[in-house]
């Protein structure tokens, strides 16, 4: 997808990822993109006619790199407590060091009523990607003894997911990076004891 896209385009996105992780769909303009991209708002509707169009861009970029992430996790580590430790540093390096401090998809999730249904498809499709990820691994770390799981695995994997996005919402909340850290450890935690 990224070769099909322009520099101009691909600037535009890089802009619009950062202003819906900030503030969501509803947070920004093309007057925003505007003024950061030093084009006008015109130039934008021609690589992007409609906002509903960019945020879909983004988003379908964005799962595209999260599936090619995680599917590394996996070839790279293949064990699945090194695995869950490696999502949560991952997103605790981004969060401390201020590259990325929000799953864009958790922040849209919370303006879904309100979203354009193509948009809703793409968060919902992350969702279900990360879903199925976490389950195999979860699955995975229980057959080897590694993780002990109170519920069927795809259940575990939501109330893992929803975990991490709500550290993500308290380290927002309190203005401090580490809290992000602090619970992601506590899920995992949760994951191992008795194990």
């Amino acid at each position: 997808m990224n070769e099909a896209l322009s520099p101009k385009a691909l600037e535009i996105i890089a802009q619009a990822r950062t202003l819906l992780e900030t503030g969501g769909y509803n947070g920004f303009s093309y007057a925003d993109i505007a003024v950061r991209v030093n084009i006008s708002k015109a130039s934008i509707h021609h690589h992007f006619p409609t906002k509903a169009e960019l945020v879909r861009t983004v988003v379908a970029l964005y799962r595209a790199e999260a599936r090619e992430g995680l599917a590394l996790l996996d070839r790279q580590l293949a064990d699945p407590l090194q695995e869950l430790n490696a999502y949560v540093d991952y997103w605790s390096t981004c969060i401390r060091g201020g590259t990325s401090s929000f799953c864009i998809c958790a922040m849209l999730a919370a303006e879904m009523p309100l979203l354009p249904e193509e948009i809703v498809d793409e968060v919902r499709g992350h969702f279900d990607d990360l879903t199925a990820w976490l389950t195999t691994v979860l699955e995975s770390g229980a057959t080897k003894g590694q993780l002990r799981l109170q519920g069927p695995a795809a259940h575990e994997a939501r109330a893992f997911m929803a975990s991490v996005h709500g550290a993500m919402l308290a380290a927002r909340g309190f203005a401090d990076p580490t809290t992000f850290q602090t619970l992601g450890q506590l899920s995992i935690a949760r994951l191992t004891r008795a194990a």
